[in-house]
């Protein structure tokens, strides 16, 4: 098992940047593939990026493409999320999510076994 804690949300203006981090401790964060998605009031959780275990390959829903980076620094058992250029849509619960099988789906979050508890980012516009 392991266990997710997000942090780094806040209040940015359009335009603006935030790091999110995802700390993880538990069993080995190295064997997890992983994955950031979003929820905006009265609407689905949505994927956003997803990174393999070996950090060999990213993922990305196509309004953060160019805008996002996800990455991870699995000495430090810590998923990233680098958002730049913020619009007001991005607004949302942020959720990092980690994923023990074979990765063959990682924009879906029915695969994902564990989650963080969220951190909010609202962007103003």
């Amino acid at each position: 098992q392991v266990q997710l804690v997000e942090s780094g949300g806040g209040l940015v203006q359009a335009g603006g940047s935030l790091r999110l981090s995802c700390a993880a401790s538990g069993r080995a964060f190295r064997n997890y593939n992983m994955g950031w998605f979003r929820q905006a009031p009265g609407k689905e959780r949505d994927f956003v990026a997803a990174i393999d275990w070996r950090a060999a390959n990213t993922y990305y829903v196509d309004s953060v493409k160019g805008r996002f980076t996800i990455s991870r620094d699995n000495d430090k058992n810590t998923l990233y999320l680098q958002m730049n250029s913020l619009r007001p849509e991005d607004t949302a619960v942020y959720y990092c999510a980690a994923e023990a099988g074979m990765g063959y789906r990682l924009d879906s979050k029915k695969e994902y076994d564990y989650w963080g508890q969220g951190t909010q980012v609202t962007v103003s516009s």
